[in-house]
């Protein structure tokens, strides 16, 4: 037996790459993006099950994403500190708690705790770990090969999830899609002993508490700004805005103390550096320029494409009327093209240059925007929506087939691990952003219009606009048509009032909506601006880095 071994090697001399691993960790990539894009699609549901509004959804599905932005880096040191095998563990473990609390949630607050933060704590933990894990398990051709799988996954997860959402939602549940994420959890935890870990070198790094504190509560407060801008007021205050300084809204002092700690935090990680102790990580990271580009790229499009998806679902299901399933089916194109442009663009980029394949993926989501804006009607119009749909999805596609590369070829090995968190952070930071930023520009608008329909209706007398504006002059929500009627007649108005109310706002829901897509049209217009610094030669074909694909993820 041993001589017959021993002949092999000469024969077949590349070793047999065990998958299994692969699979947990693709697994785990599937349970990350899951839910974040399938609870988009039951934002209608959320709102009947809790009784609550459209606004503190938003607020849900904002803080989730700002929870992983707070803490990513602060996830990926503790993988640096105690093992990336054992965080990823830990992860999994906070995240299934995250989940089965969400599938029993009997209230927004159990809903918050167990979403928001349990699971957001969760993928701030397993994520960084994840991409050091493959970096572990494999190597060469292989490792790239599992960098591609991943990042597939993460496509197929973001194309499956509207679907599987709307699905699970009209059928039976949104609850089952956080059920069903407990059970592929434990699946990973019984599949985790077979992937080995990743091997640290040199001494463990010290947790830096102060920087960590310093960025979360300065991105949290900047995010919290932003959410609370359509019911405080950007700078004019409302009558919910809870304090006026100086006559000021709130929205103002919390966006501005949240920028003075951030500017704390790097002086902070300055003088750790300085000091030879270990920052939460090296600044030093942002003065390369490609990387800084490839992070402002890639915060402007998760801040567009989730800003989109929170505003879609709204037009969709409370203007339209669709259930979750058909809104899931009607935001299809946009997964489909978006993953069949990502898969692309490593080919793109051996003919054209990055920057180029970056600059034509905004500018087509622009015209997405702009082609969507043109389809909120009264009546869906199904040809133009699925084709402006299509569209954003091979702009963002373009988008993201480049930057994560960019990011990660912008560094030696020493420092991926660190762009690799500053990375995460600016997706999620960027789609936590998108649903405050153009949810309250929505919210806002739908204020501001219903408000100047009613006051120019001459249907509506004086005394009832003038109560209807007191009524809604601190903000409204985003509701149905059906239920602006319906407490129309409960407050004892006529027939032709009411009708004349129901108009008016059926006409602010479409105006804030289209003010909401103009925005993103603008947003993908000044992102263009930062792409300057991106490479823009065609990159030779020349064997790239083992760890460059770990940006697709």
């Amino acid at each position: 037996m041993s001589p017959g071994e021993s002949q092999e090697p000469p024969t077949d001399s590349t070793p047999k790459t065990n998958w299994l691993p692969l699979v947990a960790l693709a697994i785990a990539q599937f349970v990350m993006v899951l839910d974040q894009s399938a609870m988009n699609v039951s934002i209608s549901a959320l709102v009947a099950d809790f009784d609550t509004t459209v606004t503190t959804i938003q607020a849900v599905i904002t803080l989730y994403c700002l929870v992983m932005a707070m803490f990513m880096l602060t996830g990926g040191k503790i993988g640096d500190i105690i093992g990336r095998r054992k965080t990823f563990v830990i992860g999994l473990v906070i995240y299934a708690c995250g989940s089965a609390m969400t599938a029993l949630a009997p209230s927004v607050a159990i809903l918050t705790l167990g979403w928001s933060v349990l699971e957001g704590l969760g993928a701030a933990l397993v994520l960084p770990a994840m991409v050091a894990l493959i970096a572990g398990n494999f190597e060469g051709a292989s490792r790239k090969a599992a960098y591609a799988v991943i990042g597939g996954v993460a496509g197929a997860g973001i194309a499956v999830g509207p679907i599987l959402g709307g699905w699970a939602t009209t059928e039976y549940s949104w609850r089952i899609i956080f059920a069903g994420e407990v059970l592929l959890v434990a699946l990973i935890l019984v599949m985790t002993p077979k992937v080995a870990d990743a091997v640290r070198t040199g001494p463990a790094p010290r947790l830096d508490i102060v920087g960590t504190v310093l960025s979360a509560t300065g991105l949290g407060l900047v995010v919290l700004g932003v959410l609370q801008s359509s019911t405080w007021g950007w700078v004019k205050p409302t009558d919910d805005s809870p304090v006026t300084p100086f006559g000021f809204s709130l929205t103002v002092f919390v966006i501005g103390f949240g920028a003075v700690l951030l500017w704390g935090f790097k002086a902070w990680q300055a003088r750790r550096e300085s000091g030879g102790r270990d920052p939460l990580v090296h600044l030093a990271l942002l003065k390369i320029a490609p990387l800084r580009s490839g992070l402002v790229g890639l915060f402007s499009q998760n801040l567009i494409l989730m800003g989109v998806f929170f505003t879609i679902p709204l037009y969709l299901q409370l203007v339209i009327g669709l259930d979750a399933l058909d809104t899931g089916l009607r935001m299809l194109p946009v997964s489909i093209t978006m993953f069949l442009a990502s898969a692309a663009g490593s080919r793109l980029s051996r003919r054209f240059p990055i920057r180029s394949i970056v600059r034509a993926g905004l500018a087509t989501s622009m015209v997405a925007a702009v082609l969507l804006l043109a389809t909120i009607e009264p009546e869906l119009d199904n040809s133009s929506f699925a084709l402006s749909m299509a569209v954003l999805g091979v702009g963002m596609g373009l988008i993201a087939s480049q930057l994560g590369n960019v990011v990660q070829s912008s560094v030696d090995a020493s420092g991926r691990g660190e762009a690799g968190g500053l990375q995460f952070t600016g997706q999620q930071l960027g789609s936590s952003l998108g649903v405050a930023l153009l949810g309250a520009i929505v919210l806002s608008g739908l204020t501001t219009a219903f408000v100047s329909n009613i006051s120019s209706d001459e249907r509506i007398s004086s005394a009832v606009s003038e109560q209807v504006g007191v009524a809604v002059g601190s903000g409204i929500d985003f509701v149905s048509a059906d239920q602006i009627g319906a407490a129309a007649q409960e407050a004892g108005l006529d027939e032709p009032t009411t009708e004349a109310l129901v108009e008016g706002y059926e006409s602010a829901q479409l105006q804030a909506l289209k003010t909401g897509l103009l925005a993103a049209a603008f947003l993908a217009l000044l992102s263009l601006a930062f792409t300057r610094d991106l490479p823009h030669e065609v990159q030779k074909q020349k064997p790239a880095p083992d760890e460059t694909a770990a940006g697709n993820v």
